[in-house]
C-alpha cells in the first residue's frame, strides 16, 4: 500500500448540482430503513426515526445521506416488492428533505422502478449495489433520469456468497477492474455520461474473508478506470471478525483511513462524526503529497 495524490473530479448530480471530489474526502451517512439490516436492522424502521436519524448524519457532517429500503446483508434472498420498497422511502425522502431542502441524498436500490421513484421524489443520486445487473432496465433507465450514480461491482447474489469459490489472490483486483470496465461499457451503451458515474468496488459483495484486505491493499489500482471512488465498508464483518457488528468501529476508521491514503473520494459510513474526523486527518497526510 502506498499514499497516493487522489484526481479531481466533478460529480454530476442533474441541472446545475455538482459536487466536487477530491479536495478533500466526502463522507455519505447510512440510513437502513428495514428490518434486517446486518448492523442496525428495524433501529429506523419507523419513518420519523429514519429522518430524525438523517438529520443528525448531516449534523454530523455527512455530505450525502444515503437511504435504503431492502437489505443486502450476506445470506439474504432478495424478495422485498418494488412497492414496498417505495413505501418505506416515500416518508422519509419527504421528511428529510422538508427539513432540509438542500440536502444531498442517495437511495440504495438496484430496482430500475423505485430508482425512478426516488428521483422523482427528490433524490440526487442512485446507488446500484448491483451495477445494473440486478434489473435489466436499470442502465437505461438511469440514462434518462437527472441524478448521479453510483455503480458497484458485485459478484453474484447475497444468497450464493458463503458457497462461491474461493478467490485466489491475484484473481481479486482483476476481478474488480473488469467489473468496472464492464460497467462503464453498460453505461455507455445506455447513454449514461460518464462525469454522472462513481465507482464502488464492493467489499464484502463476493468477496469472502481475506479477499477484502487483498483488494483494499491494492485499492490504489483501481483509479485506472478513470472515475471516483466510492468505499463501503462500514462495520463489514471481516475488519473484526470476532467482534459484533456494532463494535466494529475502530476498525473501520483504520480501514476508511487506509482506502482514503490510497484515493478513496467518499466514504460510506454508519458513524459520520468518527468518519469525518479521520478523514480530516487522511486528507491532511494526503496533502503532503502535492
Amino acid at each position: 500500500m502506498q499514499i497516493i495524490s487522489r484526481p479531481l473530479f466533478t460529480w454530476q448530480l442533474g441541472g446545475e448540482r455538482t459536487l466536487a471530489l477530491g479536495e478533500r474526502t466526502c463522507v455519505m451517512g447510512i440510513v437502513n430503513v428495514t428490518p434486517d439490516s446486518f448492523s442496525d436492522g428495524s433501529a429506523f424502521l419507523s419513518p420519523q426515526r429514519a429522518i430524525d436519524h438523517a438529520l443528525h448524519l448531516l449534523d454530523e457532517g455527512a455530505d450525502i445521506v444515503d437511504i435504503g429500503a431492502e437489505s443486502t446483508k450476506p445470506g439474504t434472498v432478495l424478495a422485498l416488492s418494488v412497492e414496498e420498497e417505495q413505501q418505506r422511502l416515500k416518508p422519509v425522502l419527504k421528511g428529510v428533505l422538508q427539513s432540509r431542502p438542500d440536502a444531498l441524498i442517495s437511495v440504495d436500490t438496484f430496482h430500475a422502478e423505485t430508482a425512478r421513484f426516488a428521483v422523482e421524489h427528490g433524490a440526487a443520486i442512485v446507488n446500484d449495489v448491483s451495477g445494473f445487473l440486478w434489473d435489466n432496465a436499470m442502465a437505461e433507465t438511469l440514462a434518462k433520469l437527472d441524478c448521479g450514480v453510483v455503480a458497484m461491482h458485485t459478484r453474484g447474489r447475497p444468497h450464493e456468497w458463503a458457497s462461491q469459490q474461493r478467490l485466489a489472490q491475484d484473481e481479486i483486483v482483476p476481478l474488480v477492474r473488469d467489473g468496472f470496465a464492464r460497467i462503464l461499457r453498460d453505461a455507455d451503451g445506455a447513454g449514461i455520461a460518464r462525469e454522472r458515474i462513481v465507482l464502488d468496488p464492493g467489499f464484502g459483495f463476493g468477496k469472502r474473508g481475506a479477499e477484502n484486505l487483498v483488494l483494499l491493499h491494492h485499492l490504489s489500482t483501481l483509479r485506472d478506470a478513470g472515475r471516483p471512488l466510492l468505499i463501503g465498508l462500514s462495520r463489514k464483518g471481516f475488519l473484526a471478525p470476532e467482534a459484533a457488528a456494532n463494535q466494529r468501529k475502530a476498525a473501520t476508521i483504520a480501514a476508511n483511513t487506509a482506502a482514503i491514503l490510497q484515493g478513496a473520494h467518499i466514504v460510506r459510513v454508519h458513524d459520520v462524526r468518527e468518519a469525518v474526523q479521520a478523514a480530516k486527518l487522511a486528507d491532511a497526510l494526503l496533502s503532503q503529497q502535492s
